[in-house]
């Protein structure tokens, strides 16, 4: 926020770093210029992630240290500011690594349960972010009719794609026949929720699927 109101606001409450918490100096913004030395990026072909029903994801972090705990507060913390800095990475990884592969830009929806607990989707707004970024807009094409258990505490891959079998329904098959989607999700560990989401893509005619998340967790 620019004029006087933002000024009184950034003396009340100084931006901080999204990933370490500290007070941002003049010319960051974001997160400070030591987590932009420090941070796990993924560069090059490590951004990268082939997978079943899409045909690459990528990702501009590392889901490790300050990158997990910075989602974890974003998730679970109520930080839901966070998804204008975290829009602008995902927006910069899809411009390097996924420009002019999609014609539409949607999100992994939380169930309605899930939604209300947290409050809002963070996906969705990391999606809305970066589709702004990206001069688009993110439009809804899955629901996510069945509540799972969270894919954090499942550990075997198997286990994994079963949790999430069957959960994500259309919302407009006509919207997504014949296009290339780019699918977006805040973390990807094995890639099983972007896999389910992408089967049921294709299952309404999407002629492809590509994905971008925030972090990789492996």
């Amino acid at each position: 926020m620019s004029g006087p109101l933002g000024f009184v606001l950034d003396l009340l409450f100084p931006p901080k770093c999204v990933f370490c918490g500290k007070v941002l100096d003049s010319g960051e913004s974001g997160f400070c210029r030591r987590c932009q030395r420090e941070l796990p990026w993924l560069t090059d072909g490590e951004a990268e992630l082939t997978g079943e029903f899409f045909s690459l994801c990528a990702a501009p972090l590392r889901y490790q240290a300050k990158v997990r705990d910075s989602i974890h507060r974003y998730k679970f913390k109520g930080r839901r500011g966070y998804h204008k800095v975290y829009g602008k990475l995902v927006a910069q990884c899809v411009h390097d690594h996924l420009d002019g592969r999609y014609d539409l830009i949607t999100w992994v929806p939380l169930s309605d349960r899930r939604k209300r607990e947290r409050g809002y989707d963070q996906a969705f707004l990391l999606a809305s972010a970066a589709a702004l970024e990206l001069g688009d807009v993110a439009v809804e094409t899955l629901r996510k009719e069945r509540n799972t258990d969270p894919q954090s505490g499942i550990t075997e891959d198997a286990q994994r794609r079963a949790n999430v079998l069957g959960a994500y329904t259309p919302v407009d098959p006509e919207l997504v026949a014949g296009k290339r989607i780019l699918l977006i999700d805040d973390v990807v560990t094995t890639g099983s929720t972007l896999s389910e989401c992408a089967r049921t893509l294709r299952t309404m005619g999407a002629e492809d699927v590509v994905c971008a998340a925030l972090a990789r967790a492996r």
